[in-house]
């Protein structure tokens, strides 16, 4: 019986299970770098691909990083109005720390700072965390839910033909559903009725063609 034995083992014990889909997440967050004059340059932004397994694992991790950081928006918009743009150390700066405004942005940024250091914990990587809050997170604003899609590839993987599938991000390479418009009945019914016209003119323009023909046989007789 498997009480309480949810998830894949994926061939691993449980701390190389972690530090697995640490990884995976960690990658899917860095592919949205900028990475321009990287030599690691990703081939596709917001897009990775492993098995179908591990991807259906990691998936839960990388939704509630991205749920995290969505929920601390609010609190980072409320801290920006209180902060300051003075340099750190100069006399701007220290009178604001001086003030009243100092301790409501303390109180203000508290939660992004934890939201940002239990990201971390579960990410185990800085510039991953920092891409999810600047760059991820403003995008699924107003998303509750489902940031990321699995698409099962049909080519195997080389070597042990395990099911490939691809992780990546919504909203970037969404396929555009177009449906076809109902016909108006009316308008149909129309058309059919021109079309029967035009039917009935072009039978009684040939008896017509064919009467002529007919008087100047006789005629020619």
């Amino acid at each position: 019986m498997r009480h309480r034995r949810k998830g894949r083992v994926l061939g691993r014990n449980p701390k190389h299970q972690r530090a697995l889909l640490r990884n995976l997440a960690s990658s899917l967050l860095l592919t949205e770098r900028d990475a321009e004059f990287d030599d690691n340059q990703p081939k596709v932004k917001g897009r990775i691909i492993t098995t179908i397994s591990k991807a259906k694992e990691v998936r839960p991790l990388i939704e509630k990083c991205v749920t995290i950081a969505r929920r601390s928006l609010a609190a980072e918009a409320a801290a920006a109005e209180l902060g300051t743009q003075a340099e750190r150390g100069s006399e701007q700066w220290k009178s604001w720390r001086a003030s009243d405004n100092w301790r409501a942005w303390n109180e203000a940024i508290a939660p992004v700072v934890a939201a940002r250091r239990r990201c971390i914990r579960l990410l185990g990587s800085k510039e991953a965390v920092s891409i999810l809050f600047d760059d991820i997170a403003p995008r699924f604003a107003d998303r509750p839910g489902g940031y990321t899609r699995i698409v099962r590839l049909a080519e195997p993987r080389l070597g042990d033909a395990g099911v490939r599938a691809i992780l990546e991000f919504v909203g970037v390479r969404d396929r555009v559903v177009q449906r076809s418009e109902k016909p108006a009945f009316d308008d149909v019914a129309a058309d059919n009725a021109a079309g029967d016209d035009e039917g009935v003119e072009t039978a009684e323009s040939a008896e017509s063609q064919a009467d002529d023909a007919a008087e100047a046989e006789k005629a020619e007789e």
